[in-house]
């Protein structure tokens, strides 16, 4: 019996390495025993910040990423040599697939052999908690007492960053990557094709009617003149960047942003899936759907499937919820979306409109684990410090200077009619940059004066051209439309709190997520089955779920 039990052990424990493999792409050479260190001999010191390299010999920093990049790739990519160099430091890159970058960390935490430093990680405040009060990361505090010069610099200028990112426990486990893009704050945009409405004499929908008649005439009159009621008027996405139709639909009704369905009101946490707005702002859009308004595969299709609907020969698409129009276009249609500008948030049948708002992060990237020695710990936040400088930031998304980048000359503005501080090549793309940069891997420090401090062109189709367009939307149509109050998505909690609010979460998400669907599609009605979904939303112990997610922000705003 002992035996057969222990073969059947076997078998489970060799059954879950075969599932971990298939699970992740992580590429982990070390030839070292868990916990060793990369930097033999004795303890290297660290010098001052401000002095370049690092210390009198390199320093192997084993760290975590996630890219889709191979190892190879990565070692010699410019960028990487470049902080190599300036620092006096070996990356040695530990690699998790992006997507699967969540399940890589939980893996490697659970077998106890992670990397000394995580670089760029995706870690929630609850696993920064859980985390640190293991002693499984580091406090950052004093190493960035000592040598973050440049992180002070920032917390000077940016006090809610340092209070968002400190711990109950008055401790920082971890950093974010800053991006204070003002269109992303505003991402939650409904994008309509123009050139449709000017066929059609019709006007930007400025109300939840306007937008029906709008979308009925899409529907009827074959505005893509191609004599087939083939067009599409509103589509959107699952699991995208902001490409759910719900999110901007239903914020004219109550405030919606489609991630944790919170509203704040006089410092209440309320949930908005149980309101009568909420009931109000169902029928709505179950009425678009009824009459073939909605893509019927919103709620199924993923950025793939309708980014191939936007691309077909003739184009079907009259309206798309998305962060940007020109993401739901390929590149042989993209030229398109210069034909599709911004909604402004709609006004509801009772006077209210509202804009989605995302302006704090919820992940952090930077972490330095137990597994670094003291040396190491004090190198990783050199280079932490390093990657947050401006001159490191550009290096990261643009590459070496002159080359895709240079410093700005007279006669050149940016998005303030300042003269600019830079310039970008109109060529420039991702792809063609891809041995040259990290692409925003890692650490950033990226605020709006250094983003819109670039000089501003007007070659079509350029990304910084784009990006003044969704500058010059967002500036005219969303801002100041956001809630006085929304609930942080970087918050933390206490460790047995946010267990308890993390199990009671799956369960009411997709409770919610499911019930709006069926409401939508017409499986369930708004008058008949209203009460029942409250009472089982209710008995999912929404109540307590709501109680704790009040206390977290109660002792956010006493911060």
């Amino acid at each position: 019996m002992i035996r057969s039990r222990t073969i059947v052990l076997s078998v489970m424990v060799a059954a879950v390495i075969a599932l971990i493999s298939c699970m992740l792409w992580i590429i982990h050479e070390r030839g070292l025993p868990a916990g060793g260190s990369l930097n033999r001999g004795a303890e290297t010191v660290i010098r001052k910040p401000g002095e370049f390299p690092i210390a009198d010999k390199r320093v192997k920093l084993e760290v975590l990423v996630g890219s889709d990049l191979t190892k190879e790739e990565l070692e010699n990519n410019w960028f990487t040599k470049y902080v190599e160099q300036k620092l006096g430091i070996d990356l040695q890159f530990v690699i998790a697939k992006e997507s699967e970058l969540d399940n890589a960390e939980d893996m490697l935490f659970a077998s106890g052999d992670y990397p000394a430093v995580i670089l760029d990680g995706s870690l929630t405040p609850d696993e920064q908690v859980r985390y640190g009060q293991r002693g499984i990361f580091r406090p950052l505090n004093g190493l960035i007492d000592q040598y973050g010069d440049r992180l002070k610099e920032i917390f000077r200028q940016n006090p809610g960053l340092k209070k968002s990112i400190t711990a109950p426990d008055g401790n920082i486990y971890a950093l974010p990557s800053v991006n204070e893009c003002f269109h992303c704050w505003y991402a939650q945009k409904l994008w309509i094709n123009t050139s449709w409405l000017n066929k059609l004499n019709l006007e930007m929908p400025r109300t939840t009617e306007e937008l029906y008649q709008v979308l009925r005439a899409f529907k009827l009159k074959d505005p893509n003149g191609n004599g087939l009621q083939d067009e599409i008027p509103l589509s959107g996405a699952m699991n995208s960047w902001h490409t759910e139709i719900t999110g901007f639909l239903m914020s004219a009704f109550i405030y919606n942003t489609d991630t944790n369905y919170f509203f704040v009101r006089d410092g209440t946490v309320g949930m908005a899936a149980i309101q009568p707005e909420w009931r109000e702002g169902l029928a709505y859009i179950h009425k678009l759907f009824r009459e073939g308004l909605i893509d019927p595969e919103v709620f199924t299709q993923s950025l793939d499937g309708l980014v191939e609907t936007a691309s077909r020969k003739d184009n079907v698409l009259g309206a798309v919820t998305t962060g940007y129009a020109r993401m739901v276009f390929d590149s042989n249609t993209r030229n398109r979306s210069g034909n599709y500008e911004a909604v402004p948030p709609l006004i509801g049948p009772s006077g209210y409109q509202t804009a989605g708002y995302f302006s704090s992060f919820d992940r952090a990237a930077f972490a330095v684990t137990d597994k670094a020695t003291a040396a190491e710990a004090s190198a990783a936040l050199r280079l932490a410090d390093f990657l947050m400088t401006e001159e490191a930031t550009i290096r990261n998304e643009w590459g070496p200077e002159n080359k895709w980048w240079r410093k700005g000359r007279p006669g050149e503005f940016d998005e303030h009619g300042r003269p600019a501080k830079y310039w970008l090549d109109p060529e420039f793309t991702s792809s063609s940059a891809q041995n040259d940069v990290w692409a925003q891997m890692g650490l950033l420090y990226r605020d709006r004066d250094l983003r819109e401090s670039w000089a501003v062109t007007e070659s079509p189709g350029s990304f910084i051209d784009y990006e003044h367009r969704l500058y010059e939307e967002t500036l005219r149509k969303y801002a100041g439309k956001e809630p006085d109050e929304v609930y942080p998505d970087y918050i933390f909690m206490d460790t047995s709190a946010a267990e308890e609010a993390a199990r009671l979460k799956v369960p009411i998400v997709e409770y919610i997520q499911t019930n709006l669907v069926q409401f939508i599609t017409g499986v369930k009605d708004t008058d008949a089955d209203w009460d029942d979904y409250v009472d089982g939303l209710k008995q999912l112990k929404l109540d307590r779920y709501m109680e704790i997610h009040q206390n977290a922000y109660d002792a956010y705003k006493q911060k």
